[in-house]
Formats: C-alpha cells, sequence, structure tokens
C-alpha cells in the first residue's frame, strides 16, 4: 500500500513538473529592474534560479562567518557536560568536594543549571554544609522549583527540622503539586515531627504515585501504622484505629505485634493474642512468638503452652518458639525442662533472650555459675558479640528435626520447596 502511494506522489509531481515546464516554455515571461542608474533585464525563471543562486550563497557565507562562534559554543556545551558527569560520579564515590566543583562549572550551561544545581545541593550536604547546599536550592528552585523543594524538605529533616520541612511539603500536597518523592519526603517528615495523622493521610497518595516498591511501599506503611498504634491513647482509641485498617494492612506481622502490645497494655491481652494467633495461623512469622509469649496472665499459660507444643510439631527447629516455650515451663516451674528447651533454643539460634532465660532457669536449679554464664552470654549477645559455650554441659541437642511436608496433593515436598 505505502509503494503504491509512493508511485501516486511521483506520477503527480511528474505531471505538475511537465505542465510548468510548457507553461514557461512557450512563455518565459520577462522581467525588467531598474536601481540608480543599474538595470536588469531577464525572463521569470532565470531571476529565481538567481535569486536561488544568492540565497545559497548568503547561507554560505553566514555559516563560515558564524562557524568560530559556534565551534567555542560545542566546546563550552562539550566541557559543561564532561563537567556534569564527572560530578555525578564524584558524588556517587563520595569525593563531595570535587563534586561540588565540577557541578558548579557545569551549571553554567543553561541546560545542565537546573540538575547540576540539584546535585551541587546534595553533594555540599554530604559534605557537612548545609547552608550552601539551602543556597544551591535557592537558585535551582527558579528552574525546577517542584524538585528544589523536595530536596530541600529533605535536607530540612535531616538537619532536624522536620516541621519546617512539613510545612514546606503540605501546601504543595493539598493542591496536588507534589511529584511522587514529595509524598515520599513528606511521610518521613511526617514521623519524624510526630504527625502521625497527616503520614497516614499521605499514604495513599504515596501508594497511587508508585514512588516506591511494593516492597519499601509496606515497610514505609508498617512504620507508619506502628506508630500509629504506639501512640493510641486508651482502649477505645486502639480499637477504633485497629477497625479503620484495611485487611492488607492488618497483614503485617510488626504492625499485628505492636497492635498485640499496645492491646495487652489496656488490659486486652485475650483479644491481643487470638490477634497473633490467627496471624500465625495465616503465615508463620517467628517475630510474632516474642510478642505472644509475654500476653496473658498466670491462668492462661498451661492452655498457651499446649498450643505452643502444638506448634512445635509443624517447627521444631525455631528457636525463638523454643524460647517462648521455655519461657512458658520456666514461668510455670518446669526448670528442668526449661533447661532443655532453652539448651536447644541456644544452639539452634541464639539470642540475648534465650540466654537470659536460660541464666534464671539454672538459678532455679541451683547452678549459680552456670547462671552467670548465661547472663554474660546475653550482654555479650547484646553487644554484637558471639556466646561462648557453658562448660561442663554435654549432651546438648543441635540436630535438625526433618519434619515430612506434603502439598495439597499428598506428595512430599522438599524444605526448600
Amino acid at each position: 500500500m505505502r509503494m503504491w502511494r509512493w508511485t501516486l506522489w511521483l506520477l503527480l509531481v511528474a505531471l505538475a513538473a511537465a505542465l510548468g515546464w510548457h507553461t514557461l516554455a512557450s512563455d518565459p515571461g520577462y522581467v525588467l529592474v531598474r536601481f540608480r542608474g543599474w538595470q536588469l533585464e531577464s525572463t521569470v525563471v532565470a531571476l529565481v534560479l538567481l535569486v536561488l543562486l544568492a540565497w545559497l550563497v548568503l547561507g554560505l557565507v553566514w555559516r563560515l562567518l558564524h562557524w568560530p562562534f559556534g565551534a567555542m559554543s560545542r566546546r563550552h556545551r562539550r566541557i559543561s557536560r564532561r563537567r556534569f558527569s564527572e560530578g555525578l560520579v564524584a558524588l556517587i564515590e563520595g569525593r563531595h568536594g570535587d563534586a561540588q566543583r565540577a557541578l558548579t562549572r557545569a551549571a553554567r550551561f543553561g541546560p545542565l543549571r537546573a540538575p547540576a544545581l540539584l546535585a551541587e545541593a546534595e553533594a555540599a550536604y554530604r559534605r557537612g554544609e548545609a547552608a550552601r547546599a539551602l543556597e544551591a536550592l535557592d537558585e535551582a528552585s527558579q528552574l525546577a522549583p517542584r524538585a528544589a523543594r523536595v530536596l530541600r524538605a529533605r535536607v530540612l529533616r535531616r538537619e532536624s527540622r522536620a516541621e519546617e520541612a512539613l510545612a514546606l511539603l503540605v501546601p504543595a500536597a493539598e493542591s496536588q503539586q507534589l511529584p511522587p518523592a514529595g509524598w515520599v519526603e513528606l511521610v518521613e517528615s511526617a514521623l519524624s515531627a510526630g504527625r502521625i495523622d497527616r503520614a497516614r493521610s499521605a499514604l495513599e497518595p504515596l501508594r497511587a504515585s508508585a514512588a516506591l516498591s511494593p516492597r519499601a511501599y509496606a515497610e514505609l506503611e508498617s512504620r507508619v501504622l506502628e506508630r500509629a498504634i504506639a501512640e493510641a491513647k486508651g482502649p477505645a482509641a486502639i480499637n477504633a484505629l485497629w477497625a479503620d485498617l484495611t485487611r492488607a494492612q492488618r497483614q503485617p506481622a510488626s504492625v499485628v505485634a505492636a497492635y498485640a502490645q499496645r492491646a495487652a497494655q489496656f488490659g486486652a491481652g485475650l483479644a491481643a493474642m487470638d490477634e497473633i494467633e490467627q496471624a500465625l495461623a495465616r503465615q508463620w512469622d517467628p517475630r510474632l512468638l516474642a510478642a505472644w509469649s509475654d500476653l496473658g496472665d498466670a491462668q492462661t499459660r498451661p492452655a498457651r503452652l499446649e498450643r505452643a507444643l502444638h506448634w512445635l510439631d509443624a517447627h521444631p527447629n525455631d528457636g525463638v518458639l523454643l524460647t517462648a516455650i521455655g519461657q512458658l515451663q520456666l514461668d510455670l516451674g518446669q526448670p528442668s525442662t526449661a533447661r532443655e528447651t532453652l539448651e536447644r533454643a541456644v544452639a539452634l539460634e541464639p539470642s540475648a533472650r534465650a540466654w537470659a532465660l536460660l541464666g534464671r532457669t539454672f538459678q532455679a536449679l541451683g547452678r549459680p555459675e552456670d547462671a552467670a554464664h548465661a547472663f554474660r552470654n546475653a550482654l555479650r549477645l547484646r553487644d554484637n558479640e558471639d556466646a561462648l559455650p557453658l562448660p561442663g554441659v554435654g549432651g546438648m541437642n543441635t540436630r535438625p528435626i526433618a519434619v515430612e511436608r506434603r502439598d495439597d496433593l499428598g506428595l512430599p515436598r522438599l524444605p526448600d520447596d
């Protein structure tokens, strides 16, 4: 189809040229030009050709005269781009002084001025020159106001001036003029300023902006919800907040643990335990076990221990679960059984909590030296040091227990599957 279209156009052009030539051949026209004693006689065709030739000559002369200036402009553009590139590389490498110098020079070239000033502000702040960073952002705001606003808010927040950053971003947010990075900075600034309601209200626009990956957004949302739950005042407030959350917002283990701990503080320990157990039924997460083991009163310990031992059948190598079981056994006055459980826990997954509980167990068994050693290990782990083995303790079972797993069709599955 395209070939036929081009063929048709060529035929039309050839026909127009033939008609024009026929018209001009029969009567080429006559042109007479007189100017200050000069006289020019010619045909129309010759005059048109003469004008075209003069235009070509003038164009060539103009290019020859303009070439030196164009060469200087091209050199300036090439050098500015090289400096901008070198400045960005120096910024990533941490050579912030070199980055500032290169980006300052690159900002002299108009098309690169805005990005060079923004990058220079970041380099200045990383070098510890917050005042210089704000000066560069003042200049950049005239060319790229939205980007400069976001970067200025980031600098202010990092300088512990979150209220100023929030005041800078809120008007743009209310008028829907914030770029995607601005919503991220608005949430972070609101968290730093303790304005949890403002942070929660910015979550939905942030999600719609797709500024963060689903995983990064989920982590930031969990942080906001954890803060909101921790600052809830009274049982009515925590219950209203939890009811206001969507089903997806109740899924993260950190959010469920925060709610359970806060609800337990207001006397709703049983409801908090039920929420954790439902979360564990949906998806096993050892982070919830520590909160679960601290909930409930003395009367619920036997039932909780029975429930934990039931979970142990499916998760025999979970050190956090073993720690929770050991704590319940110790609280129920079973130090001998708790010692075996906690020794296996510290062997599989050592933690300061497990070693501290093991120290309490040795105290209950009348072994003060082993108790002191266990408490020292708890302190070493809190200081990110390796724990030392217990002297004179043999027969500690550290072998993982293999559990048969089957899929929906009843076929065996490997652990990694």
